[in-house]
């Protein structure tokens, strides 16, 4: 059965408006997108693969502001572990764990308005960022310092300072990922995470956040790929009625958080959404749901993509599965977004102030801690051998961005050097064979372990273990979360691996660090 339509060439623009895909390269514009915005799209993504420098992103983003001077033009940048800007050198902000760390709003804000007049800067006006998750389970794959912290209230506050600060630059915010995604073992980019709880504790807990960040105004919302069976017992949240429509969208008095701006998917490739219902039904059902607009992030767009999708939407209008009504919402909510940003615009650059507040912040979300009735930390005075223990990283992370604090402790210590002991290592060595192997790596010199949330990975503690056994001088510094006590003659905890963190946390060691 087929479902008549006003104006075809409306459902066509109104299907290609909801559409934010991404493209590759970092000069010059592929043929099809200036084409398609001139159609009806209405913005693209950028990720790490756009992104050379400042000057060459200003450049890139000038050029599709040419092609269509209300471009949303949307990132992924979080600051701290999830950066884009500076993917190739770590952030020059720390994330949300370490500014939930010091718990101090004002502090959030001016990080978060530094990073949007950075982001202004480079020609980008919308930021799918903060992750207002609460990290309420220390396992969690994909969220970890991603997130403010475990508390509700702390993580409402801080989600509202950043949402506060980061619009003051005229870059809209997008809080995620709706209806929270920190109660969960399973990282969504590979698999359906499951959260079993009641609506009760949704309410108390994960929606707190979110309500708050309501309240203050933000811009855009993005959905998670969770499945909450308190609500919808066989859809993720992306693609859900009930959560979308009936939870966020639903007035207060209908138990619903009342939320009238954009709704964003988060990635819609992801394999929780596309390997049950595929890329095309999958943006179908989320709009129905009542997305207003599909991130299709993973991996870069073209133009048959693009109209394959559109395509899609425009069919399944006449076939009565999605209203026309409810596509042309969403594609009107997105032209008021566009609206706003280009209403917003700043173009003023980013202050010269704007790098140094993200160390200042790093310093104070540092937490240095020695053994009970052990004396201070005394600094190094020579040079060291810092032992990584990196993780898999997860997707959102990537594993391009530099981190670990061997080379600014270079800087400060010259000789340092550093080594990388991953989990093949220590599965071909054993714990106690890769300590060995890391003690004869740096010979007479002390040892530095940096470790990433070492309580999620037994070879990572087991094999720090043995070596703190062997040599009980070794300083430890944890940048993931620090949910395992603390262990070494110094351990520094940095609540996150962003490069200011490092240069913090080397600081410290070599006892360089700022005493006012």
């Amino acid at each position: 059965m087929t479902t008549a339509v006003r104006d075809s060439d409306t459902v066509t623009r109104d299907a290609l408006a909801v559409l934010q895909p991404t493209f590759d390269g970092t000069t010059s514009l592929p043929a099809w997108l200036p084409r398609q915005l001139e159609n009806g799209m209405t913005g693209v993504g950028l990720f790490g693969r756009n992104v050379v420098s400042p000057e060459q992103l200003a450049g890139l983003t000038g050029r599709l502001r040419a092609a269509k001077p209300d471009v949303l033009i949307a990132i992924d940048e979080e600051g701290g572990d999830v950066t884009r800007l500076e993917v190739h050198g770590g952030s020059s902000f720390p994330g949300n764990h370490a500014l939930g760390s010091v718990d101090d709003p004002e502090l959030t804000r001016d990080v978060a308005a530094a990073l949007g007049r950075r982001l202004a800067a480079c020609g980008i006006n919308l930021n799918w960022a903060p992750s207002a998750d609460i990290n309420t389970d220390p396992d969690n794959p994909v969220i970890g310092v991603r997130s403010f912290g475990d508390d509700p209230a702390l993580v409402a506050r801080h989600t509202v300072a950043y949402v506060e600060g980061l619009q003051s630059a005229g870059v809209a915010a997008c809080v995620k990922h709706f209806p929270g995604h920190g109660n969960t073992n399973v990282d969504s980019h590979h698999a359906l995470p499951r959260i079993d709880i009641d609506l009760a504790t949704l309410h108390e807990r994960e929606l707190v956040p979110f309500k708050a960040a309501i309240a203050a105004g933000t811009r855009c919302v993005m959905s998670a790929h969770i499945l909450l069976p308190a609500l919808d017992g066989e859809r993720p949240g992306t693609l859900s009625p009930a959560v979308l429509t009936g939870l966020l969208r639903a007035p207060a008095a209908d138990g619903g958080l009342g939320y009238q701006g954009l709704i964003f998917t988060d990635a819609i490739e992801m394999r929780a959404v596309a390997d049950t219902y595929g890329l095309d039904h999958g943006c179908v059902l989320a709009i129905a749901a009542g997305a207003d607009a599909l991130c299709i992030g993973g991996t870069p767009s073209d133009e048959d993509e693009v109209l394959r999708l559109r395509d899609a939407l425009v069919n399944a209008v006449h076939t009565g599965e999605l209203p026309e009504e409810r596509l042309h919402d969403a594609a009107e909510r997105v032209r008021a977004l566009a609206r706003w940003a280009a209403e917003s615009a700043d173009p003023g650059a980013a202050s010269a102030a704007d790098g140094p507040i993200g160390l200042a912040a790093a310093r104070r979300a540092l937490v240095v801690s020695t053994p009970p009735g052990a004396p201070a930390h005394r600094p190094l005075t020579s040079p060291a051998y810092v032992a990584s223990f990196p993780p898999v990283a997860n997707i959102a992370v990537g594993n391009q961005t530099p981190w670990g604090v061997a080379a600014e402790l270079e800087r400060l210590l010259p000789g340092t050097e550093g080594g990388s002991h991953t989990r093949a290592d220590a599965d071909r060595a054993g714990p106690e064979g890769l300590a060995a192997e890391v003690l004869a790596a740096a010979g007479d010199r002390p040892v530095v372990a940096v470790v990433r949330d070492v309580h999620r990975h037994p070879w990572m503690a087991q094999t720090l273990d043995a070596l703190l056994a062997a040599r009980p001088t070794t300083v430890v510094v944890e940048m993931g979360v620090p949910h395992a006590p603390p262990s070494g003659a110094t351990h520094i905890a940095t609540h996150g691996a962003a490069r200011v963190c490092g240069l913090a946390a080397a600081e410290v060691i070599a006892g360089a660090a700022p005493t006012d």
